[in-house]
């Protein structure tokens, strides 16, 4: 079973995603909160597997709750989904930086939404495939590039540098084991050594690292 926290300051966005998700023999909501500071309390107390979380809020928004439960080494095992009202919201690429594992645009469509919960909760989600390489694009246009130096990235071998790269660009593990021609198991284990070595938290880390350490540049696989 699948336990969700709900963290949106209004009520009537709460009520219509748990009435989706409550619909589902594998997932649970287990709660609910209103702002971003009682988001943290009730992950802290429910300990739930995945938490919606809407950026914008009174009092501590989700960026700050996000980056509180991303940090807290007790919360290790939560993962944070943010939601936000445009797929292009500023706030988006520091929640990237906060350690959010993936985020939706609160118009997705229901069945979205139970698959982002669903992959969030192992551990593989991003963003939300209606808007992924366009907001990894921008996001990345918006950092310095190159400007830390790699060795956190010496461990990694070379296939796993160029499977960061794949996950960088938005690929799944599926599209990843086809341009490299191994099976999808093979790509999945891959992309778990990778996180392990470089201590990333999930995938949405990993793109962020590899972007910061200029690995890639926006549009690379599509040239």
């Amino acid at each position: 079973m699948i336990r969700v926290l709900l963290a949106d300051d209004q009520r009537l966005v709460r009520a219509g995603i748990g009435s989706i998700l409550g619909d589902e023999d594998d997932i649970e909501v287990v709660g609910e909160a209103a702002d971003g500071q009682k988001a943290v309390s009730a992950c802290r107390e429910l300990q739930p597997d995945v938490v919606l979380m809407d950026i914008r809020m009174p009092g501590t928004d989700g960026l700050e709750a996000a980056r509180t439960i991303t940090t807290d080494a007790r919360l290790a095992m939560v993962k944070v989904v943010m939601l936000t009202t445009f797929d292009l919201d500023d706030y988006v690429y520091g929640a990237l930086r906060a350690g959010a594992t993936g985020f939706l645009v609160k118009d997705t469509e229901p069945e979205e939404l139970l698959h982002a919960v669903r992959v969030a909760q192992r551990g593989d989600a991003l963003i939300s495939p209606s808007i992924t390489r366009r907001l990894i694009a921008e996001f990345a246009r918006r950092q310095p590039r190159g400007s830390k130096p790699d060795t956190r990235l010496d461990v990694l071998t070379g296939r796993e540098r160029e499977v960061m790269r794949l996950v960088a660009a938005g690929c799944t593990n599926g599209e990843i084991a086809t341009r490299l021609v191994v099976s999808p198991l093979t790509a999945k284990t891959h992309v778990s050594r990778i996180m392990a070595k470089i201590g990333a938290r999930d995938r949405a880390q990993v793109v962020v690292l590899a972007y910061e350490y200029g690995m890639v540049s926006p549009g690379w696989l599509a040239d």
